[in-house]
């Protein structure tokens, strides 16, 4: 007869198989991302093969788009930048750069560039921020779309984004960063599903249709609140005039991991929750948003460490709060290149403020997590953040401590722990490559297929290399949290936008 389990051991099967639960799970979700990816990636082109863009470019009645940019001692990029927004595809759109107290050359850089002149102006503050010091536009009617406003630091990017939206004339507005380089065409794309759910919506017919004789009830479409697109690294593309000519892969390893990173999250994981309306947040380098919903929910948070997931977590929270139906899309093709952290001391940076934020927007919106009263926000993107973004990294770092321990006591069974080891080792490697190769197939962003085959060998490292340092980040950014570490906002320190060096093939 069995012996009986001891309590140690009960506790011990326990855990190995809320693990086994967790990471299969886990796995699943992936698995299901990528084949909602898959179908709304078509659905994408399809829509692409019939939008006429040009009757919207060329529009007067096309809805008005505010871009707005944030800039903290960015005079290294800033010119580049700000004639790359400018050249835009769009019919009626305004540039407002936001100079959030610089203490080197930006603002100097931008009056003597575009001919900029002190104007009077009406400064309405829906969303509180930091003093607005002086509003400036051009002398030169060739940049009559240019806004500059200097104000006093705020120390973070929202509140400069707040002061931005104060200024913006128009219902939209797109908030970027000026380390970006955005496509031309991106806000005739990007305001598309606006348009698309307004002007579907319907209200009840109560009299029978005079040509079929039936009553026709089409329920009325979301509101959509916010529109996101995917995001690629500028890093080693070739730039001139604010434009990319030559899209290459990063060449420094940390860049190199991140475009691998930045393409699997939003070809297979944000494009798969946009199919089921349950976006957990739109990037902060490049969002279209609802002026109107955004002010009403307080703008931007710069308190925040996290302002882009906590914005969008209060603009569904407060649809919600007022029964009023929304969405959150997103649009698969690659409109925003950003320049990412060149170094680990710089990603560090970063990668830790990400994981404060987000331990910090958990804790602050923690009665949403199953909550029905905020309906998918509640029962499917919260629980999702919690479970497998927020906790991944403590069970990943519990579960390491307990293949140890179970190594130097010699309880383990190396031939199922191999096993399981390469089966989750292999199934991270095949979505990533998934993930690389479906883009390039779709979009053909890279002029060469060895770009793309170099791209995708990064999967076999990322799982040594480069995971494991997100894990060490974010638990660090937990710690950050929870002890109250005051946090430093340290400047990007960036290379700057030109022609990298012709490689071979």
């Amino acid at each position: 007869m069995d012996e009986p389990l001891s309590f140690w051991e009960h506790i011990r099967n326990i855990y190995e198989s809320t693990v086994f639960i967790y990471g299969m799970t886990m796995l699943l979700c992936y698995a299901l991302l990528a084949i909602l990816s898959f179908i709304g990636i078509r659905r994408a082109q399809k829509r692409d093969s019939y939008s006429d863009y040009k009757k919207l470019l060329g529009s007067p009645l096309a809805p008005g788009i505010s871009v707005i940019a944030p800039a903290f001692n960015e005079g290294v990029t800033i010119i580049q930048n700000v004639r790359s927004l400018l050249t835009l595809n769009y019919s009626r759109f305004e540039v407002i750069i936001v100079n959030d107290g610089s203490t080197d050359d930006t603002l100097e850089k931008l009056i003597s560039e575009f001919e900029m002149v002190q104007v009077d102006f009406a400064y309405n503050e829906k969303i509180k921020s930091q003093p607005v010091r002086r509003i400036f536009k051009s002398a030169n009617l060739a940049y009559d779309k240019l806004v500059v406003v200097d104000k006093v630091n705020g120390k973070s990017k929202a509140d400069a984004s707040n002061a931005g939206i104060n200024v913006s004339s128009f219902p939209y507005f797109l908030c970027t960063d000026v380390d970006c380089i955005i496509e031309k065409d991106t806000l005739l794309k990007m305001i598309q599903p606006f348009m698309h759910e307004e002007g579907n919506r319907i209200r009840e017919v109560g009299d029978p249709c005079p040509e079929c004789g039936y009553i026709h009830v089409v329920e009325e479409n979301r509101r959509v609140i916010a529109v996101g697109a995917t995001l690629r690294m500028v890093n080693n593309c070739e730039v001139e005039e604010g434009v990319i000519t030559r899209m290459r892969p990063p060449r420094a390893l940390i860049p190199r991991f991140q475009e691998m990173e930045y393409i699997r999250s939003y070809v297979l994981g944000k494009l798969g929750w946009s199919m089921i309306n349950c976006v957990p947040n739109v990037s902060g380098g490049l969002g279209l948003f609802d002026k109107e919903v955004c002010i009403k929910a307080g703008g931007y948070d710069p308190r925040s460490f996290g302002e882009d997931m906590d914005l969008v977590t209060r603009m569904c929270t407060y649809m919600r709060d007022n029964k009023q139906k929304y969405a959150v899309r997103y649009i698969p093709s690659t409109q925003c290149w950003t320049e990412g952290p060149p170094n680990l001391k710089i990603f560090s940076r970063q990668r830790t403020r990400w994981g404060r934020g987000l331990i910090q927007i958990m804790s602050i919106h923690k009665k949403i997590i199953f909550n029905p009263k905020y309906g998918r926000l509640g029962m499917v993107v919260f629980p999702y953040n919690l479970f497998f973004e927020f906790l991944a990294p403590i069970v990943e770092i519990t579960g390491i401590l307990y293949y140890i321990y179970i190594v130097v006591t010699g309880q383990i069974n190396w031939h199922y722990a191999l096993i399981l080891l390469l089966f989750v080792y292999l199934y991270a490697v095949m979505i990533t490559t998934f993930a690389i190769l479906w883009d390039q197939i779709t979009y053909r962003y890279y002029k060469t297929w060895r770009e793309v085959i170099g791209l995708a060998m990064m999967a076999f490292l990322e799982p040594i290399i480069y995971h494991p340092l997100i894990v060490f980040f974010a638990l660090r950014g937990y710690y950050y949290f929870i002890t109250g570490r005051k946090h430093v906002w340290g400047n990007m320190q960036r290379q700057g936008f030109g022609r990298a060096k012709p490689q071979a093939g």
